[in-house]
């Protein structure tokens, strides 16, 4: 799994985060880590545990924005969090380092000799979680929400290189990953295991086409 700080030594690894000034703090289960954070120049680091970012409309309606885990990385320039609408909340107790972006471009961290491996580190991080993204989005395009499933079905089952998957979501989760009704989409799961495009069981899935 690519992290930021990879085919960097742990030595090398406490110097450079020393440079960049950077901050670690432990959260417990279910707390909107944005509520205490600068939102406009950072760069977040998911040491231990898992985040989401949901928009929340006018509405009330909740929509995933992004799933984060352990090396994931997330801040304004990567993810869209400036609106006062998004929240980032933690689903287990997590740890979070954050590093300010000025601090990278500052000259003692660039004379660092990981500066390189580290920059390098952060463009292929980006990179993936921009594709990431363009997943997303490509699934809210498709109009219905068989369309939506049978598309998210498609990119995890490529992901895994399989047609058997267990779902990293709640239905819950994955009906606001979706922006769709929960229910409209539970009936669809039915439909769908009902014509025999899938076989389900609580979250593991078989797609059968």
């Amino acid at each position: 799994m690519q992290n930021l700080f990879e085919n960097i030594s742990e030595r090398n690894k406490e110097k450079l985060l020393k440079l960049l000034k950077a901050q670690t703090v432990p959260y417990g289960k279910g707390v909107n880590i944005l509520s205490n954070v600068n939102k406009d120049n950072f760069i977040g680091i998911v040491d231990i545990g898992s985040l989401q970012i949901i928009f929340n409309d006018y509405n009330g309606n909740s929509t995933i924005i992004d799933e984060l885990k352990e090396n994931d990385i997330f801040g304004n320039l990567i993810s869209s969090i400036n609106s006062e609408e998004c929240t980032c909340v933690t689903k287990e107790k997590s740890v979070i380092t954050y590093i300010d972006y000025d601090n990278i471009t500052e000259s003692e961290i660039t004379k660092s000799d990981s500066y390189i491996t580290f920059m390098q580190n952060l463009i292929k991080l980006m990179a993936s979680q921009l594709n990431a993204k363009n997943e997303h989005i490509e699934i809210l395009t498709k109009r219905s929400t068989r369309d939506k499933l049978l598309e998210y079905f498609r990119i995890i089952s490529q992901k895994k290189g399989s047609k058997i998957f267990n779902l990293p979501y709640s239905f819950i989760e994955l009906a606001n990953y979706l922006s769709v009704d929960r229910s409209a989409m539970t009936r669809e799961l039915k439909y769908l295991k009902t014509e025999g495009f899938i076989q389900i069981d609580k979250k593991r899935v078989k797609l059968l086409y």
